[in-house]
């Protein structure tokens, strides 16, 4: 299949030959997107972004990351103007709050253990709003779209997906969650039972290479081969949770 636009970062993801080709697209993906947040593009700047990151803001993970990446006028421009949407909303949310508590009777009975506080529930729903968490899971579905065009088409791209070391645990089950919605039953059967037996092959690989790892520190293994373990940990990470454990801090070019 000719390569298109579309699929050069899958296939760069494919023949990187990572633990997991979706580990690869995300960590781009999310690479771009603080290069687009707070890189020379200066989109800060701009007032569509700016009102987009005002209303959604930015959940921990991403707030170290933008923290780590650099540009502190950058940064402190983006937390201006969202503390101005916030407060505002705070206190429109306190305001109803209020409200609603001065005209509980004092006889009513207890809340719910499941029924939120509104004020809680707003904290919440705010704690788990991040600009680059929203966009980055609109672009990773679309490479899973992509995955499953290419796959369908391209006999070379099957070949080297299943004789590649697999995925990690957590892009594993989106993958198979969306070849049940995208494929025909004859294709999931056969795309199960082919990446099913890639999983099981490539956790004994990593598990087996973990556990040299560890022989290592025997004294009696102090001058054998390393072998493939040397970077066993990372990568025993990897392959359960996704991500890249031993990676730099991604900063501003």
């Amino acid at each position: 299949m000719k390569e298109k636009l579309y699929t050069i970062p899958l296939n760069d993801a494919v023949n990187a030959k990572d633990e997991c080709p979706f580990c690869f697209i995300e960590r781009k993906l999310e690479q771009d997107l603080l290069d687009f947040v707070l890189g020379s593009s200066s989109s800060y700047m701009e007032s569509d972004i700016r009102e987009k990151t005002d209303a959604a803001g930015f959940c921990r993970e991403h707030m170290k990351k933008m923290f780590d990446y650099g540009n502190t006028l950058g940064n402190s421009l983006i937390l201006k103007t969202h503390y101005e949407k916030l407060m505002k909303e705070m206190k429109e949310v306190f305001r109803s709050n209020q409200a609603v508590h001065s005209r509980k009777s004092l006889f009513e009975k207890i809340r719910p253990a499941s029924q939120k506080d509104p004020v809680s529930a707003w904290c919440e729903k705010k704690d788990c709003s991040c600009y680059i968490c929203q966009n980055l899971e609109e672009t990773f579905q679309r490479y899973v779209d992509t995955f499953f065009f290419v796959y369908e088409k391209d006999e070379e791209f099957r070949r080297k997906i299943f004789q590649g070391k697999g995925f990690c645990l957590h892009h594993f089950g989106i993958l198979i969650d969306a070849a049940s919605r995208r494929l025909n039953q004859s294709q999931y059967e056969e795309f199960a039972k082919e990446a099913f037996r890639l999983m099981e092959e490539n956790l004994a690989r990593v598990h087996e290479d973990i556990t040299w790892l560890i022989d290592k520190f025997d004294y009696r293994n102090k001058d054998a081969d390393w072998k493939t373990s040397k970077d066993a940990l990372q990568r025993g990470m990897q392959k359960l949770r996704g991500g890249y454990p031993a990676d730099p801090v991604y900063k501003q070019k």
